[in-house]
């Protein structure tokens, strides 16, 4: 197990607590029949932001899904952000789904990018290049050679707000909690032509507990 965190996202403490206060008030001034409404809302925020502790696979050369969520495209693209021709796995979240992003492989950052954009729905394949989205890019060493893999997280019709905590030079474990994406988003896994994928379109991924290629 790979987990430093609550179960509870501290990304989502404000809106929890926010949802509790709300929750409470209307309790206290109109009973709890008129605050059935806001305890779903209380339900659901609480939900959103969870954030469990999961079981890290042992293969080596392992590409692991990097969020929760549906694989929406695996095909062969330029990866804009390391200039190279690579295979592409998109997985999309929605808002059910846990939105802590986790590393895909054991590595070095080589590079983070932050492009400003749209916000269309990220199901849409138009999202990878114009929405909000921040790139990722690590060198993981393979059998004594070094591979690139790039982890973009993409905003959302919803998700307005991407949060990622490295930078250049880190070091990243497989599994390893990188960012977090609000409200309903994807993330785009570029990997090395070579990668064979484990996964196909419209395939129900975890995070850190899904294999999605090996390298």
């Amino acid at each position: 197990m790979n987990y430093p965190h609550p179960i509870l996202a501290r990304e989502g403490w404000p809106f929890i607590g926010l949802a509790a206060l709300l929750s409470l008030a209307v309790t206290w001034l109109w009973g709890w029949k008129a605050a059935l409404p806001a305890y779903v809302i209380l339900v659901f925020v609480i939900q959103f932001f969870r954030d469990p502790p999961r079981a890290i696979p042992a293969q080596d050369n392992a590409v692991l899904s990097p969020a929760d969520g549906r694989i929406v495209k695996i095909e062969k693209v330029r990866d804009p952000y390391a200039d190279r021709d690579a295979l592409l796995i998109s997985v999309f979240m929605n808002v059910f789904n846990v939105h802590s992003n986790r590393a895909s492989v054991t590595g070095r950052v080589r590079a983070v990018h932050y492009f400003p954009g749209l916000f269309v729905n990220a199901d849409l394949d138009k999202a990878s290049s114009e929405n909000e989205r921040n790139a990722v890019i690590i060198d993981t060493p393979v059998d004594g050679q070094n591979q690139v893999v790039t982890l973009v997280q993409v905003a959302g019709l919803i998700a307005r707000r991407i949060l990622c905590y490295v930078h250049p030079g880190d070091a990243l474990d497989k599994g390893q909690r990188y960012g977090f994406i609000r409200f309903g988003s994807r993330v785009d896994v570029y990997l090395p032509l070579t990668a064979v994928p484990c996964v196909a379109p419209g395939d129900v991924v975890t995070a850190t507990t899904t294999v999605l290629a090996t390298l």
